[in-house]
């Protein structure tokens, strides 16, 4: 089992930046890509980004592209999601998500909890 525990969501403005953080305990962090996803109200669960075991390797939603930053920390067995240039439709309920064969949209191992980002107009 892999617990994961999502950190540092809030109410932004519109154009501001948030850090999220996703702590992982339980099994060898590094077996595992680590990803991003988000339910706005009334949506469905959508793939926001990923980064591979190494950390050399990210992928990103085209609506993100350029403004969120995924990265880890491999000895805090940690995962940050950078969130700048926010905008009104980036509200929702971010998870943190690890997958040991599984890439991208298609992660779905292990979930977080959530936590929930709201961007104010």
């Amino acid at each position: 089992q892999v617990q994961l525990v999502e950190t540092g969501g809030g109410l932004v403005q519109a154009g501001g930046s948030l850090r999220l953080s996703c702590a992982a305990s339980g099994r060898t962090f590094t077996d595992y890509a680590m990803g991003w996803f988000r339910r706005a109200p009334g949506k469905e669960r959508e793939f926001v980004g990923v980064v591979s075991r190494s950390g050399a390797s990210t992928y990103y939603t085209n609506s993100v592209k350029g403004r969120f930053t995924i990265s880890r920390d491999n000895a805090k067995n940690t995962v940050y999601l950078q969130m700048n240039s926010l905008k009104p439709e980036d509200t929702a309920v971010y998870y943190c998500v690890a997958d040991s064969s599984r890439w991208a949209s298609s992660m779905r191992e292990y979930w977080g909890q959530g936590t929930q980002v709201t961007v104010s107009s």
